[in-house]
């Protein structure tokens, strides 16, 4: 597992636009990112923005392996509200337009909305309904553009935080071009890491490396939380997973790029230790 790809969200600079920090990333040693979507960071309505920030990171030698799709209160393709439903399937699709201009290999979506709670079983069942046809349609859309489709776990507290919801919906997606992107953090609130491995393991594409203490979402950089590491790592193995890990990590605006990117490359050197000690890796 040693030779597996480590990139870096830029989302640990979402306060920031991305054309004022790819040439620090650069410099800090990255070169293959997954693009934040938050508007302060990348408008990805905005397709000039977006060609701006495409060109860049082709002239600066980088590439960016995924984009996160949006995510916040204003999307739900859950919603029973028909109008509410199509604009936010407009925005994801509009999302998969802003990836093919960044010529991504993925995009990363919620399956769900941040919303928290889980309703009485007929109106989660209805809930699982709309997403999975507005799911399809953005999974076409990406086709169509040549990107795949990850479906992240989500936190377990908001809808669709269980697995079980998860599987449901790639189950229920008719398109080749889909596949699961692994959050540690996500899975390590909700108790049952090993277990969402296991689940995922035909369908693992990337995983969002982070880790936190148990109580909340921190992202914090890998050790210096709770999670167990080594035996993740051997469970991947287990599973032979090939992809791509993104450390996908919290930012500061308080500190300046070059610290934020050293706990980066700390975190790094700290995977690529954790894969070289499992069997068959570099000594």
């Amino acid at each position: 597992m040693n030779d597996l790809p480590i990139g870096l969200s830029t989302g640990c600079f979402y306060q920031s636009r991305i054309v004022e920090v790819l040439e620090d990333i650069r410099n800090g040693g990255f070169s293959l990112l997954e693009i934040c979507s938050f508007p302060k960071h990348l408008d990805y309505h905005d397709d000039d923005a977006v060609g701006q920030a495409s060109e860049m990171i082709q002239g600066l030698g980088l590439e960016a392996r995924s984009l996160h799709a949006p995510f916040a209160d204003h999307i739900d393709i859950t919603s029973f509200d028909e109008r509410k439903r199509e604009d936010s399937v407009a925005d994801l699709l509009q999302a998969c337009r802003a990836a093919a201009a960044l010529q991504v290999r993925y995009l990363v979506l919620h399956p769900g909305p941040e919303r928290e709670g889980r309703p009485p079983e007929k109106e989660h069942a209805q809930r699982l309904h709309h997403a999975s046809g507005a799911i399809n349609r953005v999974a076409r859309h990406c086709r169509q553009l040549g990107i795949d489709l990850l479906l992240e776990n989500m936190l377990p507290h908001l809808l669709f935080g269980n697995t079980a919801d998860m599987m449901y919906l790639l189950g229920e997606i008719d398109e080749t071009n889909v596949g699961a992107c692994l959050d540690t953090g996500h899975a390590f609130l909700a108790g049952d890491l090993s277990r969402v491995v296991h689940k995922l393991s035909g369908h693992l594409k990337m995983i969002h490396v982070n880790d936190n203490l148990g109580d909340c979402d921190a992202h914090l950089p890998p050790g210096h939380g709770s999670i167990a590491w080594d035996q993740l790592f051997s469970e991947l193995e287990h599973y032979q997973f090939s992809g791509t890990l993104i450390l996908e990590l919290a930012g500061d605006a308080e500190q300046p790029p070059a610290v934020v990117l050293e706990k980066a490359r700390e975190a790094r050197r700290f995977l690529r230790v954790l894969a070289s000690n499992r069997p068959g890796g570099e000594s």
